[in-house]
């Protein structure tokens, strides 16, 4: 038998590449006689940069940017002949921070705008930007000041940094962004459609997992609203109704007010990448997962990716998960067959995320047996 192992990372706990070797590890433990391929997945947050440089024997570039609080680390991003490949995740990213330290009224997108920044040092034409895993909600504020641009309270000051600060904004200075972005094109791979604003928008949707409470979520849904008037002559689309505007905590929200940007599937430009419909049509039996399945893997996650896509090929799909939350059985009209959680017992996240490796080797064997009854 021939089983594809094709997962997207568990967040905040194993990369998509440490899945798929977990799940492997338990199958070759089974009675199950099988050839086994890897092959790492990501929708647009993590594991972007290494899913599409690997797949395109690109080069990994290191930068010093500021972390979503301002402090100094190290970020990767990937470089395939003019064409950066760059993750917001890596530098203003949830996993960045402690769950202590969450704070979208607080936390700004300057790191990725410095690694922008660092691309265009490097003469790129095009930028792929990955908007998943984000720990921010100031509509690329951050991002705008890296990039040059300056944003001013009533006296002519710089408001201060985060989501809370844009509720001083009064004023926009576009005048010093970067010349460069004229000749750059961005592919924002992104698979969510929430609008920026509103009950299905960034700060109401995405802000609870960043550390908002109810009263910051209206804030932040106040301040989003007010950055979007300000910015909207500067835009030829509604920035507060397009689909997707409110992904990563409404970061293109900037970006279409000063470069040239183009929205595409993160699944889609990453699967292409890898060719993985080739490599669906090789397999018998597909295995894919991520860190919590739910009724939000169908607003296009990449297991819901490979479970239509292998659907459309007759391939069956065995879904693995670290957790399976409320709507997950939705899947099953999608191209999954059977689902499982590699959770074994009542346990806390942090002893999930612990011990996930294990739990995933232990499952990946007992559906490894399973299937070799079959």
């Amino acid at each position: 038998m021939n089983i594809l192992i094709a997962p997207d990372s568990f967040k905040e706990s194993l990369a998509a590449a440490d899945v798929a070797n977990a799940i492997k590890q338990g199958l070759l433990q089974s009675d199950l006689n099988c050839e086994i391929r890897c092959l790492p997945l990501a929708d647009g947050g993590e594991g972007t940069v290494d899913a599409l440089i690997n797949a395109l024997n690109g080069e990994i570039i290191s930068t010093q940017v500021n972390d979503p609080l301002g402090r100094t680390i190290e970020s990767r991003w990937g470089m395939v002949d003019s064409t950066a490949v760059i993750e917001m995740a890596s530098a203003s990213g949830l996993e960045l921070l402690t769950e202590q330290e969450r704070n979208p009224l607080l936390t700004d997108s300057f790191g990725t705008g410095q690694l922008i920044i660092a691309a265009l040092d490097r003469g790129v034409t095009n930028i792929i930007l990955g908007l998943g895993g984000s720990a921010t909600n100031d509509g690329g504020a951050g991002l705008m000041r890296a990039l040059g641009a300056r944003l001013l309270d009533n006296n002519g000051a710089q408001i201060v940094t985060g989501g809370g600060g844009l509720s001083e904004l009064a004023k926009l200075d576009l005048s010093e962004v970067d010349p460069r972005l004229t000749k750059v094109e961005f592919s924002l791979a992104c698979d969510v459609t929430n609008p920026l604003c509103g009950d299905t928008g960034a700060s109401a949707v995405f802000g609870p997992q960043k550390g908002a409470d109810q009263a910051m979520i209206k804030t932040l849904d106040s301040n989003l609203q007010h950055f979007a008037n300000l910015l909207q002559p500067h835009s030829k689309i509604d920035l507060c109704n397009t689909p997707g505007i409110g992904a990563a905590g409404g970061l293109s929200l900037a970006l279409e007010a000063i470069a040239k940007v183009k929205r595409a599937s993160g699944f889609d430009l990453i699967s292409a990448a890898l060719q993985l419909e080739n490599q669906i049509a090789w397999a018998d039996l597909v295995i894919t997962g991520e860190g919590k399945s739910d009724q939000q893997s169908l607003a296009g996650k990449a297991c819901f990716g490979v479970a239509r896509l292998s659907k459309s090929l007759n391939t069956p799909v065995i879904l693995l998960s670290g957790s399976l939350g409320k709507g997950y059985q939705q899947l099953y009209q999608h191209g999954i067959v059977s689902a499982f959680s590699a959770t074994l017992g009542p346990v806390t996240l942090q002893e999930a995320m612990r011990d996930a490796k294990q739990n995933l080797q232990k499952t990946a064997l007992a559906i490894g047996n399973l299937v070799a009854q079959q």
